[in-house]
């Protein structure tokens, strides 16, 4: 924490030692939402945010960027009791108020141009890839899975301290990155309502076996643990492309696992760590009417997969991992949007002791209308995995009282086996009430 926090500090004051602050704008914006299990009848959340957000503009032309995120839940079944907090940096963390309450750092960056080049230094989203409901690309900030991916994805990515910087070179815009937080997804707990329990993604011991899951490994080096990227894009015959490579560790740990014995007798002790991979990939899209054509693709040089060889691999098999999505967005009636996806993981080089498919496939689809001069919205999400036949369904009726007031209320509807990604939530399904206000 201390190295990356006198890092930024230094890089902050040397832009801005001279500078005086010109503007000040203050802003922000206050949410409440129940949800309610509506399998068992109880209650799930009933959670606060008030996010208030400063800027500061400097007579040399920068900026100063924050925004700090008050919340709690208190029927403290989702935040912040229910996620463990082992993957992330003593610099991202929130600070526990209270049981109910935490407080946290969501932004807090600085951007300008320098010379030739824009640059954002502090903590911040960086977002890659441009598909909707699963990601492909958008992996640079790890993600925050209380509520599985059922949260915005500004609200679930973990912001990052990095260094950004963009410039153009012909007719190329160019993204340098380097992030040397090491901060990883943050996961639910055993006992949280969205606790991880397919197979595919936690070992799994026989009746009668303790399993112990021990804190993660994380990676401690300032330099040599950092992650670096770039992304390179471009517009070509009507296509807006992008060529993205990142050096990064996986953001979801690697779940060894090790059997010991005692009087009492075995235990599996699974031990998290995170393992170095190269992403490598790019992203397009180009538009023929009312038709959007858009997609995304990523080969991962190492990912890992949970084996039924616990003993050889200590329950782990490694692969490259080949991923891709491709969109369909229509916009031909007024005010209604289409869109379709088409999402495919390949396991390279498979091996049939891997719990998950060689080829895994899912699909999304989405339809969203507006109606009363776009104060009211409707729009329905699916999204169905091939393989396992689980997905989710989520209907949602929003209506915008006024520019400041907006109200919402939907379903998050699960199926499927319990092995499946979504069917493991079978028993989640759940009314959502909700409201939010700007200031």
């Amino acid at each position: 924490m201390n190295n990356i926090n006198i890092f930024i500090a230094g890089i902050l004051s040397g832009i801005l030692n001279s500078a005086i602050a010109s503007e000040v704008e203050f802003s922000g914006i206050a949410s409440t939402e129940w949800s309610s299990n509506i399998d068992g009848g109880r209650n799930d959340a009933l959670m606060i945010s008030v996010l208030p957000e400063w800027i500061v503009r400097f007579d040399n032309g920068w900026k100063l960027n924050s925004i700090l995120r008050l919340r709690g839940d208190f029927h403290d079944e989702l935040y912040p009791s229910a996620i463990r907090r082992d993957g992330v940096s003593d610099a991202s963390k929130s600070a526990l108020l209270s049981d109910h309450i935490e407080l946290e750092l969501r932004e807090f960056f600085i951007e300008g141009e320098f010379r030739d080049s824009y640059l954002t230094i502090g903590k911040q989203q960086i977002v890659w890839g441009k598909s909707d409901g699963l990601k492909v690309l958008d992996i640079v900030n790890p993600q925050s899975f209380n509520q599985f991916i059922l949260d915005d994805y500004d609200d679930s990515r973990i912001p990052l301290w990095a260094l950004n910087i963009e410039q153009t070179w012909g007719d190329w815009d160019l993204q340098f990155i380097w992030i040397p937080d090491k901060t990883y997804h943050a996961l639910p707990k055993q006992e949280a309502p969205f606790a991880f329990r397919s197979p595919e993604i936690v070992p799994s011991a026989p009746p009668g076996i303790d399993v112990q899951l021990n804190d993660a490994d994380r990676p401690d080096r300032f330099f040599t643990d950092s992650d670096a990227g770039i992304r390179a894009s471009t517009f070509i015959g009507g296509w807006d492309l992008s060529f993205n490579y990142l050096y990064q560790y996986n953001n979801l740990s690697v779940l060894y696992q090790d059997i010991t014995v005692s009087p009492s007798g075995p235990t599996v002790n699974i031990n998290p760590e995170y393992e170095r991979t190269h992403v490598i990939g790019g992203s397009f899209s180009n538009a023929f009417g009312d038709v959007v054509i858009r997609g995304e693709v990523g080969y991962f040089t190492d990912h890992y997969f949970i084996s039924r060889n616990s003993v050889e691999t200590k329950g782990i098999m490694d692969s490259p991992e080949l991923s891709y999505v491709l969109g369909v967005d229509w916009t031909g009636i007024e005010d209604v949007f289409i869109s379709g996806q088409l999402f495919q993981s390949w396991i390279t080089d498979y091996d049939s002791s891997i719990v998950r498919d060689e080829v895994d496939t899912t699909l999304t689809f989405l339809y969203r209308q507006d109606f009363m001069y776009e104060t009211l919205k409707v729009e329905m999400l699916v999204i169905s995995n091939l393989n396992n036949g689980d997905g989710l369904v989520r209907p949602k009726i929003s209506y915008e009282w006024s520019s400041e007031l907006e109200a919402w209320i939907g379903f998050d509807i699960f199926y499927g086996k319990k092995e499946g990604l979504y069917g493991q939530f079978a028993n989640n399904d759940r009314l959502i009430l909700g409201a939010e206000i700007s200031f």
